[in-house]
């Protein structure tokens, strides 16, 4: 949703945005979004897990990043909430101190979880800002259509590097190190058999 004001927005707008709204001041605009659906939520926290664990842990895996769950970022004049981000630690030696509620460096990969209230929103807007910061690598999931998008900026613009579905195992950079089962990532569609 975008919220119009007759200023540029500030920190005080998404603070007094009602409980359970995310809000993102994008070209001093407030744009604010309820929390996740419960599939959204759950491909988040899959894909949080499986890369982790290998690439934030090492634990089977080459390590070397941090990733963090709906970190909020304040780059420039904007201020922007990505489902999931990266940072590669020889980037970000040290990370925020825990009791710091933002960060100021752009990540080197971001992933967005599309649904059909903000998928215009995180398409248009904010791949264009993290364009703008350097962001190296952008995922873009879509929970309906079962599918992966996965992006590198060059200093052309977005080049799209795959685009994978359904039960694909691919290898979706950065993380390509290692294969990615994305059916894992989807909530059946078929209810669960009784125990």
């Amino acid at each position: 949703m975008d919220v119009k004001t007759k200023r540029p927005a500030t920190y005080a707008d998404i603070e007094a945005l009602p409980v359970g709204w995310v809000g993102e001041i994008i070209d001093d605009g407030l744009f604010a979004t309820p929390r996740p659906a419960f599939g959204l939520a759950h491909v988040t926290s899959v894909l949080g897990v499986e890369l982790g664990g290998p690439f934030g842990r090492g634990r089977n895996g080459p390590g070397g990043w941090w990733i963090i769950f709906e970190p909020e970022l304040h780059l420039g004049r904007d201020i922007l909430v990505p489902d999931l981000a990266g940072w590669r630690r020889d980037r970000m030696v040290k990370p925020p101190a825990p009791s710091e509620p933002f960060v100021t460096l752009a990540p080197d990969w971001v992933c967005e979880v599309l649904s059909p209230a903000t998928a215009t929103h995180d398409r248009a807007r904010k791949l264009r800002v993290y364009a703008r910061e350097s962001v190296a690598h952008a995922w873009l999931i879509d929970p309906l259509e079962r599918s992966l998008e996965v992006f590198r900026h060059t200093p052309e613009g977005w080049l799209l590097r795959g685009v994978f579905s359904r039960d694909e195992v691919c290898r979706a950079e950065p993380f390509d190190a290692l294969p990615l089962e994305l059916g894992a990532l989807w909530l059946p569609t078929e209810p669960a058999a009784p125990l």
